[in-house]
């Protein structure tokens, strides 16, 4: 598998929701006045109709989402993740949450690398926060076809979705014809030696430290996680099966998220060692995307050092 030039996470959402506006009638989406950002500005230009701009009233927005939803519309949500998550938490948790409504929350700019935002409009815990939500989906992308194929799937599935879309190009991971199922984990490289869990664009990044592992004689399990809830039990476990020793990678804190729900499944089901590798214990901070990923030891480069040295540190 060749990593290859691909779109933002956001261009597909906007892209992807205008093409299915011209087959599916219930599809609005609703703005807090990002749309040239989050990429919603695509859907606007073709459907200007049922194109909702909310202004900066994320709380009043997912209201107006949730009533949508109850008279048949499918309404997607676009904004920040740092605001649709953490401003509107409490309309999310009663107003749609609760009831099962069809609302599908796009999360955009959301992990670590959010463009120079300010530390504000960092939104690394969002995961940790939607999974907590009984009743709601959580889905993070790797690259722009996996993107597009979870939106659709999405669409046609009811009920409650968090959906995790990044700012910055990401490379294509799967081929044109890949399929997305909801709850299924990809198994991106066999191994041996240790399993790598990631999710999101992260994965890439890993699938990348999987490659300078194998040239040192590493050979490094790859399982690409793209719903986090529900999340693949079965594929964690057999996975962990395989190699007895897991590592999870996340563009995301390490609390509670991706790392949080691997350890959690084995704990319960087959207890192996479980190194988290991610964010700290911290809030974000601007600054270019290289040195981000550097100094949170989420770059290739990084991830395989790491990986390295917990392998060496088991077998002593």
């Amino acid at each position: 598998m060749l990593l290859r030039e691909g779109k933002a996470l956001r261009v597909a959402f906007g892209e992807t929701l205008a093409e299915l506006g011209n087959t599916d009638r219930r599809v609005v989406v609703v703005d807090g006045d990002l749309g040239s950002s989050t990429g919603a500005d695509i859907f606007e230009a073709a459907h200007p109709d049922r194109f909702l701009q909310m202004g900066i009233a994320e709380q009043n927005m997912l209201g107006v989402a949730a009533g949508l939803a109850t008279i048949g519309f499918v309404p997607f949500v676009s904004t920040f993740a740092c605001f649709a998550v953490a401003r509107a938490l409490d309309q999310i948790r009663v107003l749609i949450a609760q009831p099962k409504l069809n609302v599908k929350i796009a999360g955009g700019y959301a992990g670590l690398l959010a463009g120079k935002t300010g530390k504000t409009h960092l939104m690394f815990d969002d995961v940790s926060i939607m999974r907590a939500l009984a009743n709601m989906t959580v889905i993070a992308p790797a690259d722009e076809i996996e993107t597009r194929r979870a939106i659709e799937v999405i669409t046609a599935t009811d009920g409650p979705v968090y959906l995790r879309i990044t700012r910055e190009p990401s490379p294509k991971l799967f081929d044109d014809d890949y399929v997305f199922h909801l709850g299924v984990a990809s198994r991106l490289r066999d191994g041996r030696d240790v399993t790598l869990i990631s999710t999101g664009v992260q994965t890439t990044r890993v699938y990348e430290s999987a490659d300078l592992l194998a040239k040192e004689g590493i050979d490094a399990l790859v399982l690409h996680v793209p719903t986090i809830k529900p999340i693949d039990e079965a594929a964690i476990v057999e996975a962990a099966r395989e190699t007895g020793f897991v590592i999870t990678v996340e563009e995301h804190t390490i609390l509670g998220g991706l790392g949080g729900a691997v350890a959690e499944i084995l704990g319960d089901q087959y207890p192996v060692p479980v190194k988290r590798l991610g964010i700290r214990d911290m809030f974000g901070e601007s600054g270019p995307d290289d040195a981000l990923l550097e100094k949170h030891r989420l770059s290739p480069a990084r991830i395989a050092e790491d990986v390295r040295l917990l392998l060496a540190r088991r077998v002593r």
